[in-house]
């Protein structure tokens, strides 16, 4: 028993700490809100609405200056392709019908004990493998081995792969290589003179500049050759794979897209210049040992399994061996082999497995236009605060949509950051919105608190919508919303009002009762000044109201009831006298039924307004016995 009387009392001291601490926190900390606030609410009053419009110009500026100088909204958009590529939850297979030719450790050991020797193998061999795959059936064959030079210690392996490479009659495509540029001036070739070279365009002019290519050794090699140079993202990492190297107006064909060019008998101008290759983990392309080929049975691997069918099949042949494997990092493989990436790129050309996304320039144009219809809608106006829910379903919504395309269509949309950047200007300007909802309001982090003493003298103006009772419901609806965005943005752009909201705009159980209901406070020194104010403001709010196309006054009144009291006279020891005064006011201006429509003019409302003289006895319900 005592124990538990122990453990109650240390949570009760604990209870009282954190309860202290927290006021304590709060304090401190609306001393940091007010220390910043304020001077922010004064930049508000003079920007007024102009804000909104600055920042879409800058938004837009700054969206154009970043599709011309690099993209970084691409750059971004990577880091969210490569996260939804590794967590969706399946994989497309591949075709089946494009087959990695690989040259593993497995292939060299073979060779090794056949008395061929390691790495690099004479040319001879790597006939017999082309030899072998063309008598297995395959459709193509697309070499990334660069074969540079002749061997002079093998002219009849040199010339045996060159007479294999005519025989084929375009079917089989090697590898050449695009060098960097600065060696293009001393090149004797011409962009236009490179085997497989197309134009871009009609106005391309032959033979076109110097560009530096290293081609293979044979002549029937060097006009059925490709290029197999890759450039990667920004990041290093491999994700879209180009198809050409664009030299002037001349397009260069990478090895897919000579592959795929031929096969299917279409001008390799008409393809894309890179492809997004919808990256496999788990799912890899058909792989044969090239042991296998050349020994003709099961060597490597193992013995029971069978082999990929080659009948019909586009087999890419390339080194994966350890120390000379051309390994490339992408989204899902760190060090994918460089042939297994050109054998992705073939399936994904010749079975239209590449992944579909929109123009880059389609993210700028949507982020432009969400942002400039951003800055219009606060522009017109504080959006309900219910936008902020919509933002967030919209986003989760784009996010699943992306999973689902990705996963089963082969389709990404790739404006993610582009809705970032959007919910971004979006935040600004409901932040700027705070500033000046928090002084409309009479938050004390963004005004002065009220000093009974300097001023005085206070009026309520209670305001209510009546719509026109021959407007159909959407028209009433469509007013009420209107009256209610123009008084918030009279009173955002810095009146002397305050504002004391009912329940407007928002999903309560009182919703039908109080949401027509707004009471505007005004203070000053003496009862002339406080009214002057109030005549000034509510003119100034009926002209605003019925300004422009959409005229309030042709959806329904606003009206008006006024109430006017001294709220410190001066004869008061204690606040609680100011207190009970104010509250009373604001009694009296809700319970008064004295109504009247809002004016050009309001000179009436004033006139009429109710004085609550505190000097006066209230009634007593009491009866004399």
């Amino acid at each position: 028993m005592a124990r538990k009387k122990l453990i109650r009392r240390l949570l009760d001291h604990f209870d009282a700490s954190m309860a202290s601490l927290a006021v304590w926190f709060m304090d401190s900390w609306s001393l940091v809100e007010r220390g910043y606030r304020r001077p922010l609410t004064k930049i508000a009053l003079r920007l007024k609405f102009a804000f909104y419009p600055l920042l879409a110009v800058a938004a837009l500026g700054w969206l154009g200056w970043d599709y011309s100088h690099g993209g970084s909204l691409s750059t971004a958009e990577d880091s969210v392709f490569d996260t939804i590529i590794r967590w969706r939850p399946a994989e497309p297979r591949p075709s089946g019908k494009t087959v990695v030719v690989e040259i593993d450790d497995c292939s060299l050991q073979w060779t090794r004990a056949q008395g061929v020797g390691g790495w690099p193998w004479p040319r001879s061999v790597h006939a017999d493998l082309l030899d072998a795959l063309d008598r297995a059936g395959v459709k193509a064959v697309g070499y990334d081995v660069q074969f540079i030079d002749r061997n002079p210690n093998d002219p009849d392996g040199d010339g045996m792969l060159d007479t294999l490479a005519a025989g084929g009659q375009g079917r089989f495509l090697f590898a050449s290589a695009r060098q960097d540029e600065s060696y293009d001036a001393a090149s004797p070739l011409h962009a236009a003179r490179i085997p497989g070279a197309f134009p871009l365009g009609p106005e391309a002019e032959s033979p076109g500049p110097r560009v530096a290519v290293l081609l293979p050794y044979g002549d029937a090699m060097a006009r059925n050759s490709a290029l197999t140079n890759v450039s990667r993202g920004e990041d290093g990492i491999l994700r879209d794979v180009p198809l050409r190297a664009d030299i002037g107006d001349w397009g260069l064909p990478t090895l897919p897209l000579r592959i795929a060019s031929t096969l299917q008998n279409r001008a390799p101008a008409t393809y894309p210049p890179a492809v997004r290759v919808n990256w496999r983990e788990h799912s890899r392309m058909p792989y044969v040992s090239a042991a296998d080929l050349l020994s003709g049975e099961r060597v490597c691997g193992k013995k029971d399994a069978a082999p990929p069918d080659l009948r019909g099949a586009v087999a890419l042949v390339g080194y994966t061996a350890s120390g000379i494997s051309d390994s490339k990092p992408t989204p899902l493989n760190s060090a994918m082999p460089g042939v297994e990436v050109w054998a992705e790129v073939t399936d994904a050309l010749l079975h239209n497995g590449a992944i579909w996304m929109p123009p880059v320039a389609f993210k700028y144009l949507l982020a432009a236009l969400l942002v400039a219809l951003t800055a219009y809608a606060f522009w017109r106006g504080e959006p309900h605060e219910d936008m902020d829910a919509i933002f967030v379903a919209v986003n989760l919504v784009i996010l699943l949509i992306a999973f689902i395309g990705l996963t089963y269509f082969g389709i990404f949309l790739d404006i993610f950051v582009t809705i970032g950047f959007v919910s971004m200007c979006f935040g600004l300007c409901r932040t700027y919105a705070g500033l000046q909802r928090g002084r409309a309001i009479g938050n004390n982090d963004f005004r002065e608190e009220y000093n009974p003493h300097a001023n005085p003298w206070m009026t309520m103006a209670r305001l209510r919508f009546v719509a026109d009772p021959g407007l159909d419901a959407f028209a009433a609806v469509r007013g009420r919303r209107e009256y209610r965005r123009l008084l918030r943005r009279q009173l955002y752009a810095g009146s002397e009002a305050v504002m004391i909201e009912g329940i407007v705009e928002r999903k309560s159980w009182l919703h039908e009762i109080l949401d027509d209901l707004m009471v505007l406070v005004w203070t000053g020194a003496d009862h002339a000044d406080v009214m002057a104010k109030t005549k000034g403001e509510l003119d100034l709010l009926y002209r605003h109201l019925n300004e422009g196309e959409l005229r309030l006054e042709n959806y329904g009144r606003v009206l008006v009831c006024v109430s006017v009291a001294e709220i410190d006279d001066n004869d008061d020891s204690t606040s609680r006298g100011e207190r009970l005064r104010l509250r009373e006011l604001l009694g009296m201006d809700l319970n008064n039924n004295d109504e009247s429509p809002l004016a050009a003019s309001n000179d009436f409302i004033i006139a009429t307004a109710h004085t609550l003289d505190f000097d006066q006895e209230p009634p007593s319900d009491k009866e004399d016995p």
